[in-house]
């Protein structure tokens, strides 16, 4: 994740939303992170619960994943 000073947001704006359209960056204010800048897909899928990099019990496996391992 990459991190940018609300300094750089304001002469940079360009590169930070760039870089925020890739992955979620940090925005460091007085030297402490404050905010998180994302795309708005991201945030939806991180609303929404759409990431889709879950853990699942073997005996809770969707069958689309159990038949993977037939």
């Amino acid at each position: 994740m990459r991190h940018y000073t609300t300094g750089d947001l304001n002469k940079q704006v360009g590169d930070v939303t760039d870089a925020a359209s890739r992955e979620p960056v940090v925005l460091i204010k007085h030297r402490k992170p404050r905010f998180v800048l994302m795309s708005y897909e991201y945030y939806q899928r991180l609303c929404t619960g759409g990431d889709p990099r879950k853990a699942h019990l073997a005996s809770n496996m969707p069958d689309k994943h159990r038949e993977l391992f037939s």
